[in-house]
């Protein structure tokens, strides 16, 4: 490799970095309806400190992409103080899981796999000694807090890590392993254990139970044992509720909102567990947070907590019912009114193969009709959805506009915004969509099916950071202005925008801005920086880019 053009080119990367990153200064508006949060798989994005690549015993001897490879959280904070995440105008991050998990590697028929993705459990209350340290947590909320940037925490409140030869099974008044779950209806989706050797939390149970044996021994070998004991009985003794497995998992994830201010919880595997559970969930959430803004004035983001569901197969079409599948009365569930503020939409893959309008006409009828004042997350791709909109990045632009033009909060995936690829060929299914963030890829700006690394990062910049300066992109609403090309408004109180897209490049185009701009009004295109006057009812723009982003200018 030439030394003196990597540098050039990383040079180039820290120049763009900065200069979005100098957005942030000013003021901003924040909804959750118009959030753009960035999903990040901890171990694969970033490694900042070598000496904790492999903890507790564990090997390099994974199936391919199914064993630790390095990220942490030091690597994941160094990118939040470079700017990385303001350059794409991120509100929210959320990160998988940074909890201990179980210690060995397992084989659920795919090869031996271990915990990097965060969703095995073994101690709840304690990090990953693969990603860091506690202290190493805090130091990553502390900065992204510094820059306006919320932290969602992944919950798993469904199941804990399947069972190895050092992770022993918890006893079966906590966890069932058999049956396992069909997903035909509640009762074959609910009770029952999602995978073989992955051990269900008994979240249906009120009968008390006793701490698994396995975490008294661990906890009185790290001398915490009196403390941790002593915070349960203090914790049962204000609540009330019974000595239930769901309980003690209730208190040991909300003290991390309580400690460090976590903005939000996203719920794993929402709709294997009762949804009486999560509503039970936010109310203790609610009062850690509460707790935490009491504790440290000033330094909380938001007045309230924010929950977000993933609802495996729920789709923005259903709006705030969900079929569980049963016979009768009993089929459909409203998550919104069991303690969430907002879903994931995993309907947009599929919708995406449509046109824009398609896209954001039936997502902006649903988010101002029977989801009004609700939050509903859209994405493209994510870890464990075996059928992302373009796996072998060949559409990255054409990605960043359907997922950051769509009416409603969108999350990017780690590395949509550098076409890294989710079709690994010697990767094994999920695996395939888990690869290490392709920096190099970025610092070498390289050349893929007719684009380049740096000019997709670029766009998405863009795309993000004009998001994040109009709610009404989000939370809007749409109206369609004109076919060709592609033009369409969004209002949302004093805020209101034109966006065109698909426009021809290399001589001037119209764009039609009636009943948005007023004629004689200045605007500014924020994609290519130029300045127009509205005349007619249209701007005639240069030519510049095949997307226009019209603002009244300053």
């Amino acid at each position: 490799m030439n030394t003196g053009r990597h540098k050039l080119r990383s040079l180039a990367l820290a120049a763009l970095l900065a200069a979005s990153a100098a957005v942030q200064a000013a003021p901003r508006p924040f909804t959750w309806e118009n959030a753009t949060v960035y999903f990040v798989v901890t171990d694969r994005f970033s490694n900042g400190d070598r000496s904790n690549d492999l903890a507790y015993g564990r090997k390099a001897d994974a199936a391919p992409l199914r064993g630790y490879l390095g990220g942490d959280l030091k690597g994941l904070t160094a990118k939040v103080k470079e700017g990385y995440f303001d350059s794409l105008g991120v509100d929210a991050i959320w990160l998988t899981p940074p909890v201990e998990q179980i210690h060995a590697g397992t084989d659920e028929g795919t090869g031996k796999s271990y915990g990097f993705h965060g969703y095995w459990g073994r101690d709840f209350t304690a990090i990953d000694a693969n990603l860091g340290t506690e202290q190493d947590f805090a130091d990553f909320v502390q900065a992204a807090h510094a820059r306006g940037i919320r932290v969602l925490f992944d919950v798993v409140m469904n199941h804990i890590g399947p069972v190895t030869e050092q992770d022993p099974v918890w006893p079966a008044d906590w966890v069932r392993l058999d049956p396992v779950c069909k997903y035909k209806d509640t009762p074959t989706t609910v009770p029952c254990a999602l995978v073989p050797n992955l051990p269900d939390v008994r979240t249906d149970s009120d009968a008390n139970v006793a701490l698994p044996p396995a975490l008294v021994e661990k906890w009185k070998k790290e001398g915490r044992y009196e403390r941790e004991v002593k915070e349960l009985d203090e914790f049962f003794a204000r609540t009330g509720y019974p000595r239930a497995p769901r309980y003690y998992l209730m208190k040991w994830h909300a003290d991390w909102v309580r400690k460090y201010g976590i903005d939000g919880f996203r719920g794993d595997t929402v709709k294997h567990t009762e949804p009486g559970v999560w509503k039970e969930l936010r109310s203790v959430a609610d009062a850690a947070y509460q707790d935490y803004r009491k504790a440290n004035p000033g330094k909380a983001l938001g007045e309230k907590f924010f929950t977000l569901a993933e609802v495996y197969g729920y789709g923005i079409g259903s709006g705030r019912q969900f079929d569980m599948g049963d016979a009768g009365d009993n089929a459909k569930v409203d998550f919104y009114a069991n303690g969430f503020d907002g879903l994931i939409n995993f309907a947009l893959p599929g919708d995406a193969k449509g046109d824009y309008d398609s896209i954001f006409s039936k997502y902006a009828q649903a988010l101002h009709g029977p989801l009004k004042g609700q939050v509903v997350l859209n994405y493209m791709d994510s870890h464990d959805d075996g059928n992302p909109f373009d796996p072998s990045r060949k559409k990255p632009f054409e990605t960043a506009n359907k997922l950051l033009l769509a009416p409603g909060a969108a999350q990017i995936y780690y590395g949509d915004e550098t076409a890294r690829r989710l079709d690994i060929a010697d990767a094994t299914g999920d695996a395939k969509l888990r690869s290490f963030m392709n920096w190099e890829e970025l610092a070498n700006n390289t050349a893929r099916d007719g684009y380049r690394i740096a000019d997709v990062r670029a766009h998405w910049s863009k795309l993000g950071l004009f998001r994040r300066a109009h709610p009404a992109i989000g939370a809007g609403e749409h109206r369609k202005l004109a076919d060709q090309p592609y033009t369409f408004a969004r209002t949302h109180g004093a805020d209101k925008v034109v966006v065109a897209l698909d426009v021809p490049v290399g001589r001037p185009v119209a764009i039609k801005v009636g009943g948005v701009f007023a004629d004689g009004a200045k605007v500014k295109d924020a994609y290519s920086g130029a300045t127009y006057t509205v005349r007619q009812g249209a701007v005639r723009t240069g030519g510049k880019a095949g997307v226009v982003l019209l603002e009244a200018a300053r």
